[in-house]
């Protein structure tokens, strides 16, 4: 058994996004958790928007959900975790942003596992834009994994969501604070004013002379610009924008029908910013095409940031696949 916390590196060569951009040289880097690649079954993890190729160590992000005799088990599981180029994780940036979608993240990711000779995955999972991606994924290569699991996501950007996207754009641009200010209006859409509600109660912060919840927004602005670079912002951002399996192809159900895969689609209650209710519309609208889909849900007041928070919920949503 092995735990590498060291990236690994593959390179692109000659990579043309669907915007007609050439890249002659992109890396993709990634990490590996528990056995060796090829040695037992192989569950890709997608990051989310601020997340990383870590998915559990130290500074972990998916430490609940994944480890040793957890819901994924990286005793019985090898865990694979790519870094969205241009995320800053590996010390790779990408400046034209706009060069990219999500698709050509996807289309990346699928050549990363070729080249690592990976037959087929056991399972691809993904939280919000990460989910969306993989989505994409599977829409490219309909046979690449036997699960497919988006949490907290759909196979397309949402008008709603675009338009949130658009004032994170504007943020990241105009803002003399700009990754503070914008991760401030995005913890407005990762949670709900229910959450809120429980967690602050109109207290204030005595020794600032402010309400919690300001202190608190303050906090994670803060945070994140310590450890997170504006190109990097723009980058995800811009992919959060653009997932459509759609796009410049045949409708949804003509092509998340040829998906082979178990597709488990899992929806928070209270999600914000990729609704319970498009997801259960996916799912109404797939299964009258597809019998191996399912669609759960959490239930939580902590909107899109419930698959972060409510492990509880999540391991027995996913415990009969792992």
């Amino acid at each position: 058994m092995t735990l590498e916390n060291k990236f690994n590196q593959i390179q692109t060569h000659n990579f043309t996004t669907e915007s007609g951009e050439h890249y002659p040289i992109i890396n993709l880097s990634y990490q590996v958790f528990g056995p060796q690649l090829n040695t037992a079954p192989i569950v890709l993890v997608n990051h989310a928007l601020t997340g990383n190729s870590q998915v559990i160590g130290e500074q972990g992000w998916w430490n609940d959900l994944i480890g040793e005799s957890k819901t994924i088990d990286t005793l019985k599981y090898t865990v694979l975790a790519f870094n969205v180029p241009g995320n800053g994780y590996d010390g790779f940036l990408i400046e034209n942003y706009k060069d990219f979608n999500a698709r050509d993240v996807a289309r990346l990711f699928n050549q990363g596992i070729k080249n690592l000779q990976i037959k087929q995955l056991f399972a691809i999972i993904g939280g919000s834009v990460g989910g969306g991606i993989a989505w994409e994924m599977a829409a490219l290569e309909p046979k690449i994994t036997q699960h497919l699991i988006p949490i907290a996501t759909d196979w397309k950007s949402t008008d709603w969501l675009i338009a949130n996207c658009f004032l994170q754009e504007q943020i990241l641009a105009n803002s003399s604070k700009p990754i503070e200010d914008a991760r401030i209006h995005a913890m407005l859409c990762y949670r709900t004013p229910a959450s809120f509600s429980a967690k602050f109660q109109r207290t204030l912060n005595e020794e600032l002379q402010v309400y919690n919840v300001e202190s608190w927004l303050a906090h994670h602005g803060n945070k994140l610009q310590k450890r997170f670079q504006l190109s990097a912002y723009k980058m995800m951002n811009q992919l959060l924008k653009t997932i459509d399996i759609t796009r410049g192809r045949d409708s949804f159900v003509s092509i998340a029908s040829t998906i082979e895969a178990h597709i488990h689609i899992i929806g928070i209650d209270s999600d914000l910013f990729f609704t319970a209710n498009e997801n259960r519309a996916t799912y109404e609208e797939l299964k009258k095409h597809k019998e191996n889909v399912s669609y759960q849900e959490i239930v939580s007041i902590h909107g899109h940031d419930a698959f972060l928070i409510e492990y509880q919920q999540l391991h027995n949503l996913l415990a009969t696949i792992f």
